[in-house]
Formats: C-alpha cells, structure tokens, sequence
C-alpha cells in the first residue's frame, strides 16, 4: 500500500511525501504533520504492534509521536520536528521508563523484535525462565541452522547462568541510538517492542551498537545506578539482539555470539 492510501485510510488528505532515512524494515515518508510507515508485506500484525508500543510508552510519561492510526497496511504519527542534541533529557526519559513497576515478566499481546513475531507470553515471576523460554528459545530455533555446533554453548548458558534480578518494569524492546529522536520538544523513542522485563534488556541493546555517550550515561546512571552485577550481565542479555542479526541477516553475525560466549564462560 502507498502512502497515499495509509493517509486516506487514517482520514487524512493526500500529501505530497518524502522519503525519511531509516526503516531498514518499512519504507517511512514524511507528509506534511506526519509520518507514514508502510510495507507492501508487513508480518500481520506489525504496525499495531507498535501503535501498542508507543501507547504505552506515553502513559509511562516517555516522549513519543503520537499514533494517528495504525493497520496492517501501516501506521501514521505525528512528525516530531528535530531539536537540539539532549543526552541528560535522553537520560531522564530512559530512567523514568526504567522506574515503571510491572507486576510480572512478559506482554499480552503479540510483539515484534524488527521484524521477527514474538508470540503472547503469560505473566511469569521467573526472569531465567521467561528469558529462556519465551525470548531465546524462539529465536534459537530460527537460527539453529545458522549457529551449527555454537547452537548447545548457547543452551548450555542459558542453562547455567544466573542472571541478576533487578525486577520487572517496562521496556523499550529495541533500544539502540537509531531509534531516539532529538526533537524540538525534547528527547522522543520510537520504533519499541515494548514489554515488561528486566531494564538489562535495554541495557544491552544500548551498549551492543553504541551511540548513548558519556554525558547521557553520568546522567542515566545518577537517576539509575547500575549495579555491578547486572552491568557484567550485559553480554548475556545482548544475546537475545545478535540472535536476531543472525536470524535476519545471516552468518556474518556469527562472530558477535561467539564473542558472548567467550565473555560469559
């Protein structure tokens, strides 16, 4: 579906688009006040996903755009005109995030990691087994193949490392520099996979690809101290990103598991 058509689908007049940078999954225009995502064969399910996503992420008080309307054929949100570079404001958004309670690990409805379906998980108290079963095992399972004889190391520390528990609050998901927005209105995240879990998840997702510098982590760090336990535990929650790289794009990600093994053991 073109772009023209998601803006007539969330009753908007046609606009002249452009096309923004990003969206190594969905193509992304800019028209006029908004945003138009679309994909001419989106996973079912996609863009409420995210309409989902960025909803929660604005009632836990995180600057997002937002949602228009959102369908199988894409999601249209407000444009966020860009702003000033701010990595403590970054930080404060991030943390607040991270200070969102949740009863329990998991998410209700159905969520994506890029573009790779993550089925509903029921409620769990237990963060190595949820961990295991309901985020690693999946993406085990599509990247066996690929992983070969690095596929039982795997296993094996899933079976043997115990990873600390800060308790559950809400996450971003997907978490790296290309998904933040410096806009005029301050700091904004978008393009989440938002469930609830362990704030490590974002952790690792930060440090795996860079991009949050110092300024951003003296702050985030003086609103969340990050014990030194969970820090040493990053590897190992970065495992649940590489799966996917490998999954998505192939054996040239190989080297990153490998790399987690070795600073796990």
């Amino acid at each position: 579906m073109t772009p023209s058509a998601v803006l007539a689908r969330a009753g908007l007049p046609d606009t002249p688009t452009t096309r923004l940078s990003g969206g190594s999954i969905s193509d992304v225009h800019r028209a006029g006040a908004w945003v138009v995502k679309c994909h001419p064969r989106a996973p079912a399910g996609l863009f409420e996903a995210e309409a989902r996503g960025l909803r929660a992420l604005s009632d836990a008080g995180v600057r997002v755009p937002a949602v228009r309307w959102a369908g199988p054929e894409g999601i249209v949100m407000r444009h966020l005109p860009p702003g000033p570079d701010d990595p403590v404001g970054l930080a404060e958004q991030i943390a607040r995030l991270h200070a969102t309670p949740a009863d329990g690990y998991g998410w209700p409805d159905p969520i994506f990691l890029g573009s790779f379906p993550l089925p509903r998980s029921p409620a769990s108290t237990d963060w190595s087994d949820f961990w295991a079963r309901h985020r690693i095992d999946p993406l085990l399972a599509a990247t066996r193949t690929t992983l070969g004889a690095m596929a039982p190391a795997v296993e094996r520390l899933l079976a043997d490392f115990d990873p600390p528990v800060e308790g559950p609050c809400l996450v971003h998901g997907d978490l790296w520099s290309g998904n933040v927005l410096m806009s005029a209105a301050g700091p904004a995240l978008i393009d989440p996979s938002v469930w609830r879990g362990e704030r490590s998840v974002d952790l690792a997702m930060m440090h795996l690809f860079g991009g949050f510098g110092p300024r951003f982590w003296d702050a985030y760090r003086a609103l969340r101290p990050i014990p030194r336990a969970v820090a040493e535990a990053i590897p190992f929650h970065q495992l649940y990103f590489v799966l996917v790289h490998v999954h998505l794009f192939g054996a040239g990600y190989l080297g990153h598991v490998r790399r987690i093994l070795d600073r796990s053991a």
